[in-house]
């Protein structure tokens, strides 16, 4: 083996897979490797790196391939584990794959994401072999104090697949979904239900899902039915929703995100949310490209949400152009509320006015009379307003303005943003500064309105009022640039010339183009009319 690795090709080799290891690029990566294994097989580690670049590179016949080396090596991982898992319910191998599930032992007990998804495993493998009561190991876990509802509902679906639907509709009706992940196994077995002839048990279900109540619309809910009803969907199903919930948190894990999306779409790449999973999860792990890719069409036309996704990971590669357009068409073909604001957030990366104002227009559509429509009408002729000062169209902007503090008189966020929009113009400056000294005693701890009040008094000659007001909003978001050069500006007029400079120079590490061009100047020449913050 030594003279293997010294051999000036695989040591090239290796040198190639570190390189795009670091890049990123899990096809090279893995392709560098593979030359290295042919010269140097027992090299220690490659059979592990080879495995984790085949799961990012999506390529199963080389996971398979490593993983089953790294198991006959003794090496029993999780992820070789779950990738010869996920082979053998392809093959229907119902033998291998509990095999290959009971091959790894937990004797420390800390394993917590294999006991997540080993009652699942069981249950729907004892579907594909045929054996009595396979929702009994989900019903142990359940009873066991782990995501109860979630895993009762699996069991219910699991019933369903066992031709059992009776068991499955009380079980059902017992079991009340309230977090995310209960609340979207419900959904899937309520279409389950339906494409059953269970349409009663079905909408009664849909009934106690609180997330389908509307409001707030989860992705998920935006994506087609589709039922369970073999085990290589339930699993695939389940993976998906895991995979799904780590890419969505703040500290996921990105790589145990993106394992159980690769193995959910190994398992069924016809399921719209296990698509929707894996491209959440490669967003996850920095791979764009991939996930854009995953969203470019196929055997069925691309559903709304997963187009708007596409047009969101558009944006994010610098085409927003092509972006919007996306965006309008996918909010278009959905009554769904969140794809208008999605629009309207990609209309406003483009600084595409006209295609903000379509998308502003579309949400206001969907509104009725209940206090949070009430609320976010508001909040719409306020963004409407913005738009008409992009255009320097103040009395267009004052009278959509004026229609918002009606709506919403005591509403902070609409009178700050009312009174500094006049104050910066130098309008009505009496009812300008009322209205922020308002928004200001409603919401003090609020930065952006406490900034507000400091610059109006710096603008209204207060200046002694306006330094500590500014400096407590400069301390709650120091990497705000415009709190920062307000709190300078208001620093030089106060005599403290020194700190204004320095000030000064800690909002140009943060400023864009227009403003730093302001701030050099008056590092230069200090303070000027023409160089005082708008």
């Amino acid at each position: 083996m030594k003279a293997a690795v010294d051999d000036g090709a695989t040591l090239a080799a290796l040198a190639d897979a570190r390189l795009a290891e670091e890049a990123n690029d899990p096809v090279a990566a893995l392709a560098a490797l593979t030359h290295v294994a042919s010269a140097a097989p027992e090299l220690p580690g490659l059979r592990g790196r080879m495995l984790e670049q085949a799961i990012q590179a999506g390529d199963l016949s080389a996971a398979r391939s490593a993983a089953l080396r790294l198991w006959q090596g003794g090496d029993r991982r999780f992820d070789a584990q779950l990738v010869l898992v996920v082979d053998a319910m392809r093959r229907a191998d119902w033998k291998g794959a509990r095999d290959y599930l009971n091959g790894r032992s937990d004797k420390a007990g800390g394993d917590a994401i294999a006991r997540l998804i080993l009652p699942a495993f069981q249950s729907w493998i004892d579907v594909g072999a045929r054996e009595k009561i396979p929702e009994r190991h989900l019903l142990a876990a359940a009873s066991k104090g782990r995501p109860e509802p979630a895993l009762e509902l699996e069991a219910a679906l699991v019933q369903l697949a066992a031709k059992r639907p009776a068991e499955a509709v009380a079980l059902a009706a017992r079991t009340t979904p309230t977090d995310r992940m209960s609340q979207l196994v419900a959904l899937r077995l309520a279409a389950t239900f339906a494409a059953m002839g269970e349409g009663e048990a079905a909408d009664a279900l849909r009934g106690r899902i609180a997330l389908a109540a509307g409001g707030r619309e989860d992705p998920m809910l935006l994506l087609p039915d589709q039922p369970v009803s073999t085990p290589r969907g339930g699993m695939a199903h389940w993976l998906a929703l895991l995979g799904d919930g780590f890419a969505r948190m703040p500290n996921g894990n990105a790589r145990l995100s993106l394992l159980f999306g690769r193995a959910a779409f190994w398992l069924d790449d016809r399921d719209w949310a296990v698509r929707s999973a894996l491209v959440e999860s490669l967003d996850r792990a920095e791979q764009e490209s991939d996930a854009a890719a995953l969203l470019m069409g196929g055997r069925a036309p691309i559903p709304p949400v997963l187009q708007m996704r596409r047009a969101e990971l558009m944006a994010d590669a610098g085409d927003l152009a092509g972006a919007t357009a996306l965006a309008e068409a996918a909010a278009k073909a959905s009554p769904a509320r969140s794809l208008f604001a999605r629009f309207a957030d990609i209309a406003r990366r483009a600084d595409d006015r006209e295609a903000t104002a379509r998308a502003y227009a579309g949400i206001e559509a969907t509104l009725g009379d209940g206090p949070e429509d009430r609320a976010l009408r508001g909040n719409l002729l306020i963004a409407r307003a913005e738009l008409r000062l992009q255009a320097d169209d103040w009395d267009g902007a004052s009278a959509l303005i004026e229609q918002a503090v009606a709506l919403r008189p005591d509403d902070a966020a609409v009178l700050n943003f009312a009174g500094y929009s006049a104050i910066e113009r130098r309008k009505d400056v009496a009812q300008a500064l009322a209205r922020i000294e308002a928004a200001w005693q409603a919401e003090p701890q609020d930065a952006a309105i406490t900034d507000s009040l400091g610059w109006a008094y710096f603008l209204t000659g207060r200046t002694a009022d306006a330094v500590p007001l500014l400096e407590k909003a400069q301390a709650s978001e120091p990497g705000n640039a415009v709190i920062v050069e307000h709190l300078g500006d208001a620093y030089w007029l106060a005599g403290r010339k020194f700190q204004a400079r320095y000030t000064w120079r800690a909002a140009a590490l943060l400023a864009e183009a227009d403003m730093a061009a302001r701030i050099a100047a008056k590092l230069r020449d200090g303070l000027t009319t023409a160089t005082t913050a708008p």
